[in-house]
């Protein structure tokens, strides 16, 4: 074996730690690899949680949030901090997952210093520029940079090639957040939280909301607030969890709607381990966010998604998603329907997972040792093409 392969490792939101997790660890168990991680700290309570519940310290922490920063500020601060990383400690690859800014930052650094840049989660498309906002466009920027492309699915492979990426530098390895999910929820679990407590005890039945998307923000928020109000009057059996985002425009869309019901739980953001124990909890999940559409149907819980378009159509297709958006009448019809109709409810409820089977970071691991030259690829052979 010749020297070993040097990784930078990038995350800086909650998403990409969990996502990343996986394919650091992988890369740290194996000896033809040293990895340098990079906090970012885009998200920096709850990029602090995840690395915590992985046992992950970033060996470089940029701290680059500053209250109500722009888009440009942020991208600014970011390719400053990364800039200065790449020109004390070279590397021979960089890594980064998904369609953040502190994503598509690394890929542009990783391009200014000529070092190939591996994109995780890659080929996910809308075709919507500012749907989602900005990370449809960060994604397709990222595309032309990354020298490798391990795309989640053959959907992903397929979007990548009609935009003219070779395809011998695209792996369909299966998506990482399957890797973790899978990983946390096999590990033992103590309930600290009362919110959390209270759900995993009620008798009746449980919505479970995450909403945060941008291009959500103010108006469509407070109208699934009172969607999920009406529902609550409706069904006397329903319990409602939302761990609220930490940006205050979505608290102040959820909060004066939704705080003074009895069966409305409204919590501070929840830990991955008690996340994952909330999804198993929950009878159905309303979401706006990529990660737990690809993650809920691994429990078998159908998922509404409350956006009008969605770069993950593989659980759509299989029947586990559907995009509602967020009109309010809308929501609560769809919702009604799926809490009266077992028939429906059931169909939807299938435990299919089109994302993955939880060994896409020891693929992502083989190709780099194989591609650059460190050893031979390992024996986790890829996810065939046309296969999800």
């Amino acid at each position: 074996m010749g020297r070993p392969i040097a990784v930078l490792a990038v995350c800086g939101t909650r998403p990409e730690a969990i996502k990343m997790a996986p394919v650091v660890r992988a890369l740290r168990a194996d000896p033809a690899f040293t990895v340098r991680l990079v906090a970012t700290g885009q998200h920096r309570e709850m990029l602090d949680q995840m690395l915590r519940l992985f046992d992950l310290t970033p060996d470089v922490d940029l701290n680059i949030m500053t209250p109500h920063q722009t888009l440009t500020e942020l991208t600014l601060r970011l390719l400053q901090g990364l800039d200065r990383v790449l020109r004390e400690t070279p590397a021979t690859v960089v890594l980064a997952q998904g369609d953040t800014t502190t994503t598509f930052a690394a890929a542009l650094t990783a391009f200014y210093h000529q070092i190939p840049f591996g994109h995780v989660e890659a080929g996910l498309r809308t075709y919507d520029n500012y749907q989602p906002f900005p990370e449809e466009m960060n994604r397709r920027l990222i595309a032309p940079i990354a020298a490798y492309h391990f795309a989640p699915t053959e959907i992903a492979r397929q979007n990548l090639l009609r935009e003219g990426i070779p395809a011998e530098r695209i792996w369909v390895t299966g998506n990482t957040g399957i890797d973790a999910v899978q990983w946390v929820a096999a590990q033992p679990f103590e309930i600290d939280n009362p919110a959390l407590q209270r759900v995993l005890q009620h008798s009746g039945r449980v919505l479970l909301l995450t909403v945060h998307r941008r291009e959500n923000w103010g108006e469509p928020i407070a109208a699934v607030a009172s969607a999920l109000r009406e529902l609550l009057e409706q069904f006397e059996d329903l319990l409602l969890l939302a761990p609220m985002h930490c940006n205050p425009r979505v608290r102040q869309s959820l909060a004066p709607i939704l705080g003074s019901h009895p069966r409305a739980v409204l919590t501070e953001p929840l830990d991955y381990a008690s996340f994952v124990q909330a999804m198993r909890r929950a009878d159905l999940i309303l979401t706006d966010s990529g990660g737990v559409q690809e993650e809920a149907p691994a429990f078998g819980k159908p998922i509404l998604v409350l956006r009008e378009t969605t770069e993950r159509p593989e659980g759509v297709a299989a029947g586990v998603a559907k995009l509602v958006g967020t009109d309010r009448t809308r929501v609560v019809q769809e919702v009604a329907r799926l809490l009266t109709d077992p028939h429906r409810y059931m169909q939807m409820a299938r435990a299919v997972n089109p994302y993955g089977d939880g060994r896409a970071a020891e693929r992502i691991r083989d190709i780099l040792r194989h591609s650059i030259g460190a050893g031979e690829s390992g024996a986790v052979p890829m996810l065939a093409t046309g296969t999800p």
